[in-house]
């Protein structure tokens, strides 16, 4: 209560008399309206009198708050007018004092890490001219860390740091110089003066001289080899010199090793120096066995880590288990890639077999292959991983496939691309490397034919006692190419070693005989398209060729059925599908070549003037010309053709070129609207040419008397020779003789010419008579 009272006396709401007159007023309504008065009294004075020391309380307590604000505010005053710019001031002198010990600091440091610099430049000179090298090449290390400390600093440079860069760059060159005449000390090459030369002649003059021990005479001893490796190692040179010395030993000792089946290292070990010389054997093979040339890397390789390689580094930052690593590590690392490579491909993959019996002797070649990985192991030049010549090796099937189908391909490409005109003779009774077909049942082996062997029972055995005829599904005689010949004694010498193959050599053998076909079918026609174009014998050979490949290639694969295991005895092997592909392609090509011979008879013929107006001597010269050249076309025709194409093709043939020349004939004189009898004759005699020498045009075979049988059955092959016939006959019938002839319709002539044909001869050769008109009433 004094509290409150204090505070509103503070605030200036009450004093002593607003106060006693307040509770009076009280003190008279509540004796009014609750007590009697004199009580009421009694009871205020009461309340008077407690409440007075409160109020005295109160007004002190006012006097000292009041006092505390006076001081407050003083203190406020004197803080924000003297001890803030005291604060600021000294806030102010402590970053500039800060900002002065980070300069000072940063000076310091720069100025540690030129004194670092200056010592380690000094240390690295004086162990320079001890030829401590590797100490000299820490200390250039250590220049060049301090080096690049201070230009990693960003925000303070000096013109300094320009001039250091080039003092610690000469100090480096300097240092790899003399490295460098070290290595060169170490390591002489004694080349051939035609340097980059591999041939056998340079590699004989060619010496490798290691230096390994510091020579007896010489006062100051040479460095040995791990310090100046190491030093090489420490400034990041070895990679180039090792490299360098890598290409070195590839062109002029490995390589020349491998290539060169005469070639011999020949090592000489000297107190001072180890030399390596070669030597060349007079009687040597084309080619080394990969044990020889394996024996011999091996060699120069032990030599090498004996004298050179094994020198462990420390190679700090690469990742290596405790970072050290041997010289031999680094080189093979260098030339492995390349050396193995260059082993694969010139001597390994002349290793491998040509013929599948002897894959069993290959055995050998893996186990050295193994050895020799093994061996390189040891000398720490190749990794624990590293299989790169063994996993070739071990996949001798694979590449004996790809071996043997590349040499196939070879070959087959080689034949296509020969001459086509050199021609072997085929019989019926001829086979070349045929399969007898056992009974499917008994199980036996198939026997082959040599190549050059003969059918000479010329019967097929099915298995009982019915025989086929000798000559059921042969070939009629003909010449084919020699190449086509050896073409197909390829795929079937292919297939037989198929047979005797894995399943997947089984496999990739029969594609390749597929694609010695398909080879055939895309290249022969293109590479000899002129000839084949331009010379019509060529062109029934290569007609011979293709019909004699589809020949074979209906039987091919069936005869290899029963043989072996995989592809070629589940009925998958076969070829069958490539015989009409091959029966269009022979086809199409003479089909191409008879298109030309007919153009230039009917060329040749249209020379002859229509064979109008025989009467005038120019007209029917021109006429029997151009029936002399067309006699000759075919005469040279059957020359060029005659024991080439198959009889009956060439029957056919010819008579389809002479049925050429007659047609054209025909209808030009029937084409004629006057024929005079002089016109005729002429004509008849013209006619009478052709038919006396166009079947001796017919010469298939080489015997004269044998080809009377063919020129007697030319109205066989020339289907026009009667309709000819028939025509000379109307030019010097009359009448009467034609309308026999005709015989309402029925007659020779009828069967020859129409109607129509018939009238239009008659008109031409015969006056406008009632006799004529007669018989042009006849023919109907």
């Amino acid at each position: 209560g004094s509290l409150v009272a204090a505070v509103l006396a503070h605030s200036g709401r009450l004093d002593k008399e607003h106060l006693g007159a307040r509770v009076g007023r009280l003190s008279r309504r509540v004796t009014l309206s609750c007590c009697p008065q004199g009580e009421v009294c009694t009871m205020i004075n009461k309340k008077y009198r407690e409440f007075l020391p409160s109020m005295q309380s109160a007004e002190e307590l006012v006097a000292q708050v009041e006092g505390l604000a006076n001081n407050i505010d003083l203190l406020k005053a004197g803080i924000e007018n003297e001890v803030q710019r005291d604060l600021n001031v000294a806030v102010a002198e402590f970053t500039e004092l800060k900002q002065q010990l980070e300069r000072d600091t940063l000076v310091l440091s720069v100025l540690k890490k030129l004194q670092e610099f200056d010592m380690a430049i000094k240390e690295c000179n004086s162990a320079l001219l001890e030829k401590q090298y590797v100490a000299a090449a820490q200390q250039l290390e250590k220049a060049r860390s301090s080096l690049r400390s201070l230009e990693s600093r960003r925000g303070f440079e000096l013109k300094i740091l320009k001039a250091l860069g080039t003092e610690l760059t000469v100090q480096t060159q300097n240092m790899i110089y003399h490295l460098g005449e070290e290595w060169q000390k170490l390591i002489v090459w004694k080349l051939p003066p035609s340097k980059g030369s591999s041939s056998l002649e340079a590699v004989v003059l060619s010496e490798l001289h290691l230096h390994t021990v510091p020579p007896q005479d010489e006062d100051t001893a040479v460095p040995p080899v791990a310090a100046v490796l190491q030093a090489l190692a420490v400034l990041g040179e070895l990679h180039s010199k090792l490299k360098d010395f890598g290409q070195l030993l590839l062109q002029y000792i490995l390589k020349p090793l491998i290539s060169h089946p005469s070639l011999q290292p020949v090592p000489e070990e000297q107190p001072e120096v180890f030399i390596l010389r070669f030597r060349s054997q007079e009687l040597a093979l084309d080619e080394s066995s990969p044990m020889e040339v394996f024996d011999k890397i091996k060699l120069v390789f032990e030599v090498l880590h004996k004298y050179l390689l094994n020198v462990p580094l420390e190679q700090p930052g690469e990742g290596r288990r405790e970072g050290r690593v041997t010289l031999a590590e680094l080189l093979g690392e260098l030339i492995w890639e390349e050396l193995s490579d260059f082993l694969i491909h010139n001597c390994l993959v002349n290793s491998i077999p040509t013929n599948s019996s002897k894959l069993e002797q290959y055995k050998e070649v893996i186990e050295s292959t193994e050895e020799f990985e093994k061996a390189l192991k040891r000398m720490q030049f190749l990794k624990e991983d590293t299989t790169a010549l063994l996993k070739y090796a071990c996949n001798v099937d694979s590449h004996f496939a790809n071996k043997k189908c590349q040499d196939v391909i070879m070959a087959a490409r080689n034949l296509m691309t020969s001459e086509i005109h050199n021609t072997v003779k085929i019989t019926p009774d001829s086979s070349v490397a045929l399969l007898e077909l056992p009974d499917p049942g008994s199980g036996d082996h198939l026997k082959l034919h040599s190549p050059s062997s003969l059918l000479h029972n010329g019967t097929v055995n099915l298995g009982s006692e019915s025989r086929l005829s000798p000559f059921t599904l042969c070939l009629p005689t003909c010449r084919i190419s020699s190449s086509v010949q050896q073409l197909v004694e390829l795929a079937y010498h292919t297939l037989l070693e198929a047979t005797a193959s894995t399943d997947l050599c089984c496999v990739q053998l029969f594609d390749c005989v597929r694609n010695i076909f398909q080879l055939f079918y895309e290249v022969v026609p293109t590479y000899h398209r002129e000839n084949l174009q331009k010379l019509p014998q060529l062109a029934a050979i290569h007609h011979n060729n293709c019909m004699y490949i589809a020949h074979h290639l209906l039987t091919l694969g069936h005869q290899f059925r029963y043989r072996g295991t995989g592809v070629l005895c589940n009925g998958a092997a076969t070829f069958v599908d490539l015989v009409p592909a091959f029966r269009r392609l022979g086809m199409e090509c003479f089909l191409a070549q008879m298109r030309v011979q007919k153009g230039e008879i009917l060329e040749r013929l249209s020379s002859a003037r229509n064979f109008s107006n025989m009467d005038d001597e120019e007209n029917y010269c021109a006429a029997n010309k151009a029936i002399k050249q067309v006699l000759h076309q075919l005469r040279r025709l059957g020359k060029v053709w005659q024991d080439v194409l198959p009889v009956n093709v060439y029957c056919k043939a010819m008579g389809a070129l002479l049925n050429t020349a007659l047609a054209e004939i025909v209808t030009r004189i029937a084409a004629l609207e006057d024929i005079s009898a002089e016109d005729a004759d002429r004509l008849y005699s013209l006619c009478r040419i052709m038919v006396q020498e166009g079947p001796q045009v017919f010469t298939p075979l080489l015997e004269e008397d044998k080809n009377k049988k063919y020129q007697e059955e030319v109205p066989v092959y020339v289907h026009k020779w009667m309709t000819f016939k028939e025509l000379m006959i109307i030019l010097q019938a009359n009448l009467q003789e034609i309308v026999d002839q005709w015989a309402d319709g029925k007659g020779p002539l009828a069967e020859e010419f129409s109607a129509a044909e018939v009238k239009s001869l008659i008109r031409a050769l015969f006056q406008n008579t009632e006799r004529r008109a007669a018989a042009l009433a006849k023919i109907k």
